[in-house]
């Protein structure tokens, strides 16, 4: 590997430029190796969840959801953001499986981590495998801006829709190629 300090950049400064719930957008001030200056807008993230929820009959859980970034339907994975009330990426899946899914998995597997847009956004994504899923005892709250329906796919229909062109989202496609490993 090439010696990182011949490619560093130092942040020498950094301005806020919006600060959300889910996202803050900031405008850092860059010293390049060669001593220009650059400006680099980046998306910071508290770090996200997917699961490739897989059921007893083995299907994989897909959600479909409306996307305002892309202005279209979308079908997913579950997934969601990690936050306060997690202690670790394995507390987010527990949680983001029983609000979307209403599921719990006896077991649970790291398959990979990733940064989700590393050109221009720090969110950095966990991807599971939950297997052995039984319906949860209790139920927490849906995330009250969402509106999901749940879907299930045998791997032959989840070939389908990737041949189709319909798997348009990356975190899916990456358990999809992943599942595709495990038959």
């Amino acid at each position: 590997m090439d010696d990182q300090a011949a490619y560093e950049e130092r942040v020498v400064q950094e301005d806020v430029r919006y600060d959300g719930h889910i996202i803050r957008v900031v405008e850092q001030t860059v010293a390049l190796p060669d001593g220009r200056r650059a400006k680099r807008d980046i998306v910071k993230h508290s770090g996200a969840v997917a699961i490739l929820a897989i059921t007893q009959d083995d299907r994989m859980i897909l959600e479909k959801q409306w996307r305002a970034s892309v202005q279209a339907m979308t079908l997913e994975i579950p997934a969601g953001k990690i936050d306060q009330r997690d202690q670790s990426p394995e507390d987010a899946v527990v949680r983001e499986l029983n609000e979307e899914t209403r599921m719990k998995a006896g077991k649970l597997e790291k398959i990979a981590g990733f940064y989700t847009s590393i050109g221009f956004s720090n969110e950095y994504m966990d991807l599971y495998l939950a297997t052995d899923l039984t319906p949860v005892a209790t139920a927490l709250p849906q995330d009250d801006d969402e509106a999901i329906t749940l879907s299930y796919y045998t791997f032959e229909e989840m070939r389908a829709l990737y041949q189709s062109g319909e798997l348009k989202d990356a975190k899916t496609l990456m358990a999809y190629f992943y599942w595709q490993t495990m038959q």
